[in-house]
């Protein structure tokens, strides 16, 4: 099967050839769940499904944060994130962590903001104790679905409620973990076409061992298929062998929290390794990822050090002002790019 029809169909189903509208938007924000703001420029703000709708997608899921159409949660890996109401039940199947041996504070936490909710301030004055302390106990209590942050807009002195008052007719046990994944892999799988056991964990953070049972239980119900190394839905086997993709030029700078990069962070990571402090961005050229933006976060715009890109010369040429162009793009254009390739501009 040729793979650039993999890759066609990845950046057709990802929206990022022809951006979401509204009604589009909707079914693309559950596939690519949970919802993360943009990394590192983005604290507090809500999320983005960067590149990839019509509209401002920040203003808009800032409006169904305002009424509670997006929950705010602890899932990949502990990782906050924003679902839909409706996929409360099957997110805490698959990321719960069970809270079986309480120690003494997760229990005077709990029962205090059982009894009524609190801000971190409100706990601080009731128990005496520092926010250092409090901070650590009501996320392990949030990543135990016992708790939930009830952040329904930009304010940082934001309520805690016990989640069984908040969600009284959610049951945290109706999905087992496999039961949750085989409906989460298979989103994944349509949005990402083909996908690999570490794409997926990568992604999610669970467990490979469970990540592959799934994957084998759907298999073993003809709804995946075996690729190589990867599988895709049995439906899209058949797709894309009278697929005719368009062709692709394009280049974005794909920020970290971006739900293609986590899906490839494992070998991102490795592959664009660098002495700088950080990674601020990767290079997408016609749907493939092959670079990365080396520098210094900052508070203040930050410090862009080297546009690294692993392309043959000739193209790493020729695309030269389209690769500079998407950088300034999402650092800004009074940002200054200091190299490329380590040539200094």
């Amino acid at each position: 099967m040729d793979h650039s029809k993999i890759t066609a169909l990845r950046m057709q189903r990802q929206h990022l050839t022809h951006p979401a509208n509204e009604a589009e938007y909707i079914p693309l924000y559950r596939d690519l769940q949970p919802g993360q703001n943009v990394y590192w420029y983005g604290f507090g703000q809500p999320p983005s499904l960067t590149y990839r709708a019509t509209f401002d997608d920040i203003a808009y899921n800032r409006k169904r944060q305002y009424t509670h159409a997006l929950l705010k949660g602890r899932f990949t890996g502990g990782n906050l994130g924003w679902i839909v109401p409706d996929d409360l039940a099957l997110f805490a199947g698959a990321f719960r962590k069970p809270l079986t041996k309480p120690k003494a504070s997760q229990t005077t936490l709990l029962e205090l903001i059982e009894r009524e909710p609190l801000t971190i301030q409100q706990i601080k004055e009731e128990t005496g104790w520092l926010v250092k302390e409090i901070t650590p106990i009501l996320h392990r209590l949030q990543e135990a679905f016992l708790i939930y942050e009830d952040q329904f807009d930009g304010e940082w002195d934001r309520g805690w409620h016990g989640f069984s008052s908040m969600f009284p007719d959610v049951d945290v046990t109706q999905y087992p973990r496999h039961d949750a994944l085989m409906i989460l892999l298979q989103r994944f799988a349509y949005r990402q076409v083909a996908f690999d056991v570490k794409m997926a964990k990568s992604f999610y953070k669970l467990p490979e061992k469970d990540i592959t049972k799934a994957i084998d239980a759907l298999t073993a119900a003809g709804i995946l298929t075996a690729y190589g190394n990867s599988y895709m839905l049995e439906t899209d086997r058949d797709f894309l062998k009278t697929y005719n993709p368009p062709p692709l030029h394009f280049v974005l700078a794909m920020q970290r929290n971006d739900f293609l990069v986590k899906s490839n962070d494992y070998w991102l990571k490795e592959k664009f390794a660098h002495p700088y402090p950080d990674t601020l961005c990767y290079i997408m050229v016609d749907g493939i990822f092959c670079g990365a933006v080396a520098g210094k976060f900052r508070y203040s715009p930050a410090e862009v050090e080297d546009v690294m890109v692993d392309l043959p010369p000739k193209e790493a040429a020729a695309r030269k002002n389209e690769i500079l162009q998407a950088v300034r793009g999402l650092f800004g254009e009074e940002n200054p790019i200091k190299r490329y390739m380590g040539v200094a501009l």
